[in-house]
């Protein structure tokens, strides 16, 4: 739609969801989770991560999962490593993987706690090592490049950090590519504590079109703990225009959590589903069959034995057309009788009816 910043969509339930889950989970079920993932028009997937089975055991059989799941044409299949063993592992799957897309980037943790606890390094071992990032994508001739924080709006150890601490470690990075002679095209910015609110996010996102109006790239990691997270995304399509890219990362069902951040499978994410269904409701194309979308939501909550915290799911997207509710239903109460969007009118077949006549409207042929 015009005004508004095309927004992608980064799917991380089989990365971020499944890192939190039981490490029992079957290889068969993250197949199949992975295969019906690919059908619902998702155009970029996190398919896991190449880590320590010691620290994180639920991606002991990552290797196994990308030999064995079936990569649909036009779905850009992704994953994660924190070091260099991690990427040669990940590198062998290509080109089944891509890379991380984008340009180069450099990366800064404003929580010095967070980072020595999810990457066993410091801050400052981060901006020693900022040069050398810089280096080798001078050497490989890149031709534009990405910033990054992270930990960026608040630690759950340290508390809130401020605007101008986001912007100093920014301006750091910027001031690298520039003397390397690299223009900064990207921003990223995450939030693995949850401490993200809507006005700060708003603020932040203003300040860097100001000082650098040359980004037009917004990619956006925001954990959900507290529930501002979609609130959050939202707000930052407000402040962009339809020059920009909005990448948001999101999840299905919400599902996801960090062991290192104190919230465990409370960390959460953006429902991908109810972000999808904003975005339709926005005029916002994203390419994604919602009803099959929140099939695969239905399938994940099955594979990991408990229900998951997107909304969509259970009470549908707002009906239209033939998809109108019938005027004369009966009472709904239970979650089982609200998914009669998807599972038909039989699920609400014993509920109490006290219409004495059928309920009709002058605004609805039937």
């Amino acid at each position: 739609m015009d005004g508004y910043p095309r927004v992608e969509i980064i799917e991380e339930g089989m990365r971020e969801g499944m890192q939190i889950e039981s490490a029992a989970i079957p290889v068969d079920d993250k197949v199949r989770l992975l295969d019906a993932l690919s059908e619902t028009g998702l155009k970029t997937i996190v398919a896991g991560s190449f880590v320590s089975p010691k620290w994180t055991p639920q991606m002991a059989e990552v290797d196994e999962l990308m030999r064995r799941f079936t990569p649909k044409p036009g779905v850009t299949y992704t994953g994660l490593a924190l070091n260099e063993k991690g990427r040669e592992r990940m590198a062998a799957y290509e080109p089944k993987l891509s890379p991380p897309g984008g340009p180069p980037r450099t990366l800064v943790h404003v929580c010095d706690v967070f980072v020595r606890r999810n990457t066993n390094r410091s801050q400052q071992d981060e901006i020693d090592a900022l040069p050398e990032v810089v280096q080798r994508a001078v050497d490989n001739g890149a031709t534009e490049a990405g910033i990054a924080i992270n930990a960026a709006w608040g630690s759950n150890w340290l508390g809130r950090f401020s605007e101008a601490e986001r912007m100093e470690h920014l301006a750091h990075q910027m001031a690298l590519w520039h003397d390397a002679g690299i223009p900064v095209t990207r921003v990223w910015i995450g939030d693995p504590m949850a401490w993200n609110v809507p006005y700060h996010v708003a603020s932040q996102i203003r300040a860097i079109r100001q000082r650098w109006p040359q980004i037009r790239t917004f990619h956006l990691h925001l954990h959900n703990a507290r529930g501002s997270a979609p609130i959050s995304a939202y707000t930052a399509i407000q402040q962009l225009g339809a020059e920009h890219t909005l990448i948001v990362d999101t999840s299905i069902g919400g599902m996801g959590g960090c062991p290192y951040c104190g919230h465990g499978r409370l960390t959460r994410m953006i429902p991908t589903e109810d972000f999808v269904d904003l975005l339709h409701e926005m005029g916002i194309d994203t390419g994604v069959d919602l009803a099959r979308l929140i099939e695969v939501v239905h399938l994940a909550e099955e594979i990991v034995g408990h229900e998951l915290w997107g909304h969509v799911s259970k009470a549908g997207p707002r009906p239209r057309g033939e998809d109108l509710f019938a005027m004369d239903m009966p009472f709904i109460e239970t979650f089982e009788e609200a998914q009669h969007f998807r599972l038909g009118p039989q699920v609400y077949a014993d509920a109490p009816s006290p219409w004495k006549e059928p309920i009709s409207s002058p605004r609805r042929s039937s």
